[in-house]
């Protein structure tokens, strides 16, 4: 190494014996752009001599081609390394770097600081134990500095620096760091971020960073790497209730039968009384067994896996509590959500659900307000854009253990995932079950939906036809079910301008209307399924994760979906109701083909190309798809 710790020149097995038992620190560095992280890091890596000779002299090169300091070492450039980032002297994702010092293990990751890498900012945050928020001398409290704090005390980080940077840059001066504090301190109060501790540097020169520094004899606080190393991370989670996720049912033979995970919180003994959750089951732990060996007790931290007296059915995803104080279960929340998806969060879209190793049905019913990071101010809002925060009510399709965020992470994050594409699209912080959670139960009938669609001699099932308006989805299906009723078979039709006359008659036009309005139908059709009916549905439904939501809702080959595939100029020529035309004319805003999308099924049951076949043709050919008969699949 180029600067290289005395032990390990001494000693190897020594050092790494001392590495071993050092206490791990997981911070994060956040702040404005341009007030210095990276820079701050590379400082801490080079005088915690964790830079092999290598990297130096790759450094020192790097620095006199694209450093911004002139030809001397730009320490930004150990953590910048994508291209983009050395080219525009920003960070834009995640960078985790590792180092360490004589009485400490540290994982620092270096965070964006520009609004838009928002997310990148709650992904370095979600682990981290403390945080070090830079200020820049010059500039003062920035609005991202603003965010960054808010996000901070979000994410349940109790320890923070408020590192004022570049001091060098305004002359040491103490009256600018005061001012700079106070103004700080202002804000953070309003968040309830009330302890911090404050630092004078300079991240480029090194000043009270590893080293005190002698241009600020009126500074008497701990200097940053003090900090680091002495901050007590409490480990308040041992004290709490036993909570273990299952991550893996370990089955290596058929004489043995574990579940591993990391205790999330809580201690465990052999002989302890342990409820699996959400079943309620309840056993006595047997065995903890790790790989060195069995052990007599294991803690929140540790990663075992525990073997029980009796045979209960427990999975990936289900919690182990202790009996004596099990996790509440739930399957309505209210919770804070940060948006991290360039397309918007409309109120009833489907979503997956990540909590832990459990993965669920989700969907926001209400967004309660929208949080202003800038001014706190609490704001109603329809939707939710990228990278704002807003207050949810959350309902899942089953219900889940957890705990509120602010007493456990593991059991109170989640993050919230496309259906289709499977993006990661938000994090969110559970604050509370509704009520209504405990209050509504599903009530058992004695007469099942096999049992009515055997009264009527069919199956129930869902013929969904989508397409853009004037396609001819409703003459169809009007036409299906005429047919459908001359066979004896029982129907309803649930028509996309029929349902807006009374069970939609509150919805409007826009997105989360929209969103909603397919939302309703869905769950109606459901009902009517249960009913052992052959339901047909004539809407545009134009987003396919609505149309999602609504095969969900039911059991495989139970949902149909039809796309009524109509060119956007042949259904625009038809206009029958002369909405094209008034959309064209501005005098029909969000409409599906002009200024709203549709997103054309990918893989539909069938597809009717109105171009090909007239209506009575297409209803024949659904027919037949219904009555199990053969049909040409090539229309």
């Amino acid at each position: 190494m180029a600067h290289q710790s005395a032990l390990i020149a001494e000693d190897i097995e020594a050092y790494l014996h001392q590495h071993q038992h050092k206490s791990l620190l997981r911070f994060i560095t956040c702040g404005s752009v341009d007030d210095g992280k990276s820079t701050l890091i590379g400082r801490l890596l080079y005088d915690s001599k964790m830079i092999f000779e290598d990297q130096l002299a790759a450094l020192e090169a790097d620095s006199k081609k694209v450093g911004t300091q002139g030809g001397a070492i730009d320490f930004a450039l150990l953590v910048d390394g994508l291209a983009a980032e050395r080219e525009q002297g920003i960070t834009i994702d995640v960078a985790y770097r590792f180092f360490s010092t004589e009485k400490r293990k540290f994982i620092v990751a270096d965070t964006p600081g520009h609004e838009q890498y928002t997310r990148n900012m709650v992904t370095g945050a979600s682990t981290a134990d403390a945080a070090v928020i830079l200020i820049d001398a010059r500039k003062g409290v920035l609005t991202q500095t603003r965010r960054h704090s808010y996000l901070v005390r979000l994410l349940g980080i109790r320890h923070v620096v408020l590192a004022v940077n570049k001091m060098d840059l305004v002359g040491w001066n103490p009256a600018v760091f005061d001012k700079i504090v106070a103004d700080y301190r202002a804000f953070a109060e309003r968040i309830g971020l009330t302890v911090f501790t404050t630092i004078p540097i300079s991240g480029l020169g090194g000043d009270n960073i590893a080293a005190r520094s002698e241009e600020t004899p009126w500074f008497k606080g701990p200097i940053l790497m003090e900090w680091l190393e002495d901050v007590e991370v409490e480990d308040s989670l041992q004290s709490q209730p036993f909570r273990m996720p299952v991550q893996w049912v370990n089955r290596p033979n058929l004489d043995f039968r574990g579940f591993s995970g990391l205790v999330a919180s809580g201690t465990i003994k052999p002989g302890d009384r342990i409820r699996a959750l959400p079943s309620g089951r309840e056993s006595r732990v047997a065995r903890i067994v790790t790989l060195p060996g069995d052990l007599d007790q294991a803690v929140a931290g540790q990663s075992v896996t525990l073997t029980l007296e009796d045979e209960i059915d427990i999975s990936r995803g289900d919690v182990i509590a202790g009996a004596d104080a099990p996790a509440p279960v739930a399957n309505q929340f209210e919770a804070t959500v940060v948006w991290m998806d360039d397309e918007p969060l409309p109120p009833g879209r489907a979503y997956l659900l990540k909590l832990g190793a459990r993965t669920v049905g989700a969907s926001v019913t209400d967004i309660k307000h929208r949080v202003n990071v800038n001014t706190l101010e609490h704001t109603a809002a329809k939707r939710l854009e990228l990278n704002e925060i807003g207050i949810c009510n959350l309902s899942l399709d089953q219900a889940i253990p957890f705990e509120p965020y602010a007493e456990n992470r593991q059991l109170g994050g989640f993050i919230l995932i496309d259906r289709l594409s499977n993006r990661t699209v938000g994090a969110g912080m559970i604050n509370f079950a509704l009520r209504r959670a405990d209050n509504i139960h599903w009530q058992h009938t004695d007469v099942s939906k096999a049992s009515r669609a055997a009264l009527k001699a069919q199956r129930g099932q869902v013929v969904w036809l989508t397409g853009l308006s004037g396609a001819g989805k409703s003459t169809i299906a009007n036409l299906v079910e005429k047919r459908l009723h001359a066979l004896g078979r029982h129907t309803y039709l649930l028509d996309g301008d029929n349902v807006r006359h009374g069970l939609n008659k509150d919805l409007g036009f826009t997105e989360e209307d929209r969103v909603e309005n397919i939302r309703r139908v869905a769950e109606v059709a459901k009902l009517m399924v249960d009913a052992g009916l052959i339901v047909l549905t004539a809407f545009i439904s134009p987003f396919r994760a609505e149309r999602q939501l609504a095969r969900d809702l039911l059991e495989p080959g139970e949902f149909i979906e039809v796309f009524v595939d109509t060119p956007l100029a042949v259904a625009e020529a038809r206009d029958v109701k002369g909405l094209y035309k008034k959309a064209r004319s501005g005098q029909l805003k969000n409409f599906t083909g002009v200024d709203s999308p549709y997103e054309a099924p990918e893989r539909p049951e069938l597809r009717i190309d109105t171009t090909a076949i007239d209506p009575v043709e297409a209803a024949e050919r659904i027919v037949a798809w219904l009555e199990g008969r053969e049909i040409d699949y090539a229309i």
